[in-house]
């Protein structure tokens, strides 16, 4: 990708807030969830992350969260499949000891023209890679969870604003939104915070491989701010919500991280 995305601003200085926690991010291998890592692993964090077959991007990763000082665990797999999210925390707390942090990030778009040639097939693999997993992941995360632990999902803003061209993936981004407010309902009583992220336009790999160059040239600039986010610039939200020490009195809420868009949150 040219110009290459941002993982980690060299001021943002961590101060300790996920010392000694364990985290285990979906997707994490690029874009905002390798942001996530870093971000995590400099406030003290280990890192597990899960993606799909990015063996490279998976080893970039690890290379950056290895540089805190902080260890790393990656595991290859499809979220789609409830077995392999129930191996995957399983694998997670033997390596790193346990599980405090689990972020839902994993996701995946492509654009349709309109909703006749949106086919059975994608809609399913839509809905079991955004959403299904959320819930495999998190059935599974939850004997090892304890009160103080936190789950952060990661919606979007098509899930308020709509896009036509991505109605699966919009779709699975609102039904992220009604999760995270039952989730954070039901598990108030455990001690466990459930929030959600919705950026807006992010300079991710996942852009070009969506779009056109023409909309890839223009990706952003209709956010009041001009242009899109980097994956650096979307992060601190998610040690926010992570954090005891910040969002102790926050869940079930959405954080907007979108360039200005208004959103009826």
């Amino acid at each position: 990708m040219q110009p290459r995305p941002v993982y980690a601003l060299p001021e943002y200085r961590g101060s300790g807030k996920l010392r000694g926690k364990v985290a285990l991010i979906t997707g994490g291998d690029s874009g905002i969830g390798r942001a996530v890592a870093v971000h995590f692993a400099r406030e003290g964090a280990d890192v597990s992350i899960v993606y799909l077959n990015e063996h490279e991007d998976a080893q970039e990763t690890c290379r950056l969260v290895q540089e805190e000082g902080q260890r790393f665990v990656a595991i290859a797999g499809d979220i789609g499949d409830e077995a392999f999210c129930q191996y995957a925390v399983q694998e997670t707390v033997r390596q790193l000891g346990r599980l405090d942090i689990l972020v839902n990030n994993a996701a995946e778009q492509r654009v349709t023209p309109s909703p006749e040639e949106l086919s059975a097939e994608q809609l399913e693999r839509t809905f079991r890679t955004n959403i299904h997993s959320f819930f495999f992941m998190t059935r599974a995360a939850l004997p090892h969870l304890r009160p103080g632990s936190a789950i952060v999902n990661t919606t979007s803003v098509v899930a308020y604003t709509g896009s036509y061209t991505l109605l699966d993936y919009t779709a699975t981004k609102g039904a992220i939104v009604s999760f995270t407010r039952a989730l954070a309902r039901g598990l108030v009583g455990r001690g466990i915070r459930v929030n959600a992220v919705a950026p807006g336009p992010v300079w991710t790999p996942l852009i070009p491989a969506t779009y056109g160059p023409e909309e890839v040239a223009h990706f952003g600039r209709e956010t009041p701010l001009g242009r899109a986010a980097q994956p650096a610039e979307v992060a601190p939200s998610f040690v926010f919500l992570a954090s005891e020490i910040d969002s102790s009195y926050i869940t079930g809420q959405v954080l907007h991280v979108n360039g200005g868009a208004l959103t009826c949150s």
